[in-house]
C-alpha cells in the first residue's frame, strides 16, 4: 500500500460473523451442508401488506428521488403511534424521532453525535460487539461493565460506581437483552434513569427484541425523567421480519436528536421512498400478527431445547428475543472450542458466547432464525454419529 490506513483502523476488527461466514461458504463450496444456528436474520416473510406497499409506491414516477435526512412525515407519525400504541409512551412524531437507515447506523450515529476523543464509554460484556466498535472508532476509551448469570444479566451499579467515572459521556444498554436472553422490566430503566441523571450519563437503551417472544413490550422512554438522559434505538428488522430493509429509528429528547441529525445529513441522502411506506404498513401491524410470528418461534425454541439437553447445555427457559443463550458443559474448555467441535464434527454452527465479550466465555447462543426441519436434523446428525459430548 502506498497510503497508509487511518489508525482508527487498526483499534477494530473484523466483525466475527463477517469473517465467520466465509469460513461457512468455503465449507459449503467444499459440498459440506453446515446448518448455520448462529446468524439472527428471521428467515420469514415481512407481511402482505408491506410488501404490497412496496410494489404500489415503487411503480410510481415520483418515487425514485432524493428523500428527507428525516423521513417522511408520515413514517415519523408512524413510529410515534406505535410507541403510544404498543409501549404507552408519547414521542413527538416532528421533534424526538428520527428514522435510520437501520438501528446499527444508529450505534455509530450517536457515537460520533456525543463522543469527543479521550471520552469514556460504558459497554456491556456480554453485548453487541459495535458498542465497542464505534467507540473505539471515535477515540473513546471503552469501560467495560459485567453483566453475570448470578445478577440476572442486569448491570451492578455498585461495581460500576466503584470505577472512576470522570468522562463517562455514554452508557449502552440493551433490554430485552441480546445476547442472554434477560428481560427488560420498569425497575431497571427506573435504574438506569437515576443513574444516567446522577452521573451524567447518556444512557442508550437499543430495543430490537421487545416484541420476540415477550407479551409486554417496554420501553425506557416510559420511565418518568428519561427523556432528560435516554435515547432509545429500535427496529423493524426482528419484530416484522424486515432485517434487509434497513428500517431503524432513534427517539428521545429533541435537542439530542438534533444532533444526531446533523451527523446522519452528512452521512446519507434519505431513506428510498417505498421502503418508508412499506416501513408505515409495518408499525401498523396488529397483535394477531406478533403472535403468529411468537408461535412460529415457541415451536423451533422448544426443538433447541432438545438440542440443548442432547449437548448437555443448561439455560433459562423465560428468555425474550431470537435467540437462546446456554451455559456449555463444565469440561469444554471455553466456547470457541465447544463451537468449533460442533462445526467440524456435525457440521452444525453455533455462536461461541466469546464473540460478545469474556462473560460469553462459557456459553453458547443458537439463533431461532431456522427452520424447524432444520433444528430437527442438527438433533439427528447428534444422535446418528453417537459422538461422546458430555
Amino acid at each position: 500500500m502506498k497510503v497508509n490506513p487511518a489508525d482508527r483502523t487498526c483499534l477494530v476488527q473484523e466483525y466475527y460473523f463477517a469473517k465467520k461466514l466465509q469460513q461457512i461458504a468455503q465449507l459449503c463450496a467444499m459440498g459440506k451442508d453446515i446448518i448455520n444456528l448462529g446468524i439472527g436474520s428471521p428467515d420469514m416473510m415481512p407481511s402482505e401488506n408491506v410488501i404490497n406497499a412496496l410494489n404500489v409506491s415503487a411503480v410510481k414516477e415520483n418515487s425514485h428521488g432524493y428523500q428527507s435526512y428525516k423521513g417522511i412525515p408520515g413514517l415519523r407519525k408512524a413510529f410515534s403511534e406505535w410507541y403510544k400504541r404498543d409501549f404507552g409512551v408519547s414521542i413527538d412524531p416532528e421533534k424526538e424521532i428520527l428514522p435510520l437507515i437501520g438501528s446499527k447506523e444508529g450505534i455509530m450515529h450517536i457515537s460520533m453525535a456525543f463522543i469527543n476523543k479521550g471520552d469514556k464509554v460504558l459497554i456491556p460484556d456480554p453485548g453487541y460487539p459495535a458498542y465497542a466498535s464505534s467507540a473505539k472508532l471515535c477515540g473513546a476509551e471503552t469501560l467495560i461493565y459485567d453483566l453475570v448469570s448470578q445478577n440476572s444479566w442486569y448491570p451492578d451499579f455498585e461495581a460500576i460506581e466503584k470505577n472512576d467515572l470522570t468522562g463517562v459521556k455514554l452508557m449502552w444498554v440493551n433490554y430485552p437483552n441480546m445476547p442472554t436472553g434477560c428481560k427488560a422490566s420498569e425497575k431497571l430503566f427506573t435504574d438506569l434513569v437515576n443513574f444516567g441523571i446522577k452521573h451524567n450519563i447518556l444512557i442508550i437503551n437499543d430495543n430490537p427484541y421487545s416484541f420476540i417472544l415477550n407479551n409486554k413490550p417496554l420501553s425506557i422512554l416510559a420511565i418518568e425523567g428519561s427523556k432528560e438522559i435516554a435515547l432509545e434505538l429500535n427496529s423493524l428488522s426482528k419484530s416484522h421480519n424486515m432485517a434487509g430493509w434497513r428500517i431503524g429509528m432513534v427517539a428521545g429528547n429533541e435537542e439530542y436528536i438534533r444532533h444526531i441529525h446533523l451527523v446522519k445529513s452528512n452521512m446519507d441522502s434519505g431513506m428510498f421512498l417505498p421502503l418508508q411506506m412499506a416501513a408505515i404498513e409495518a408499525l401498523r401491524s396488529t397483535p394477531d400478527w406478533y403472535s403468529r410470528l411468537n408461535e412460529a418461534y415457541l415451536k423451533r425454541r422448544v426443538i433447541v431445547y432438545k438440542l440443548l439437553d442432547l449437548l448437555g447445555c443448561t439455560y433459562e427457559s423465560d428468555q425474550n428475543g431470537l435467540f437462546v443463550w446456554a451455559g456449555i458443559p463444565h469440561h469444554w474448555t471455553n466456547s470457541e472450542v465447544f463451537s468449533d467441535f460442533l462445526l467440524d464434527e456435525y457440521e452444525i454452527f453455533i455462536t461461541p458466547g466469546t464473540t460478545f465479550g469474556l462473560n460469553g466465555l462459557d456459553y453458547i447462543r443458537i439463533s431461532l432464525c431456522v427452520t424447524e426441519t432444520r433444528l430437527n436434523e442438527c438433533i439427528q446428525r447428534i444422535e446418528n454419529k453417537n459422538t461422546n459430548i458430555l
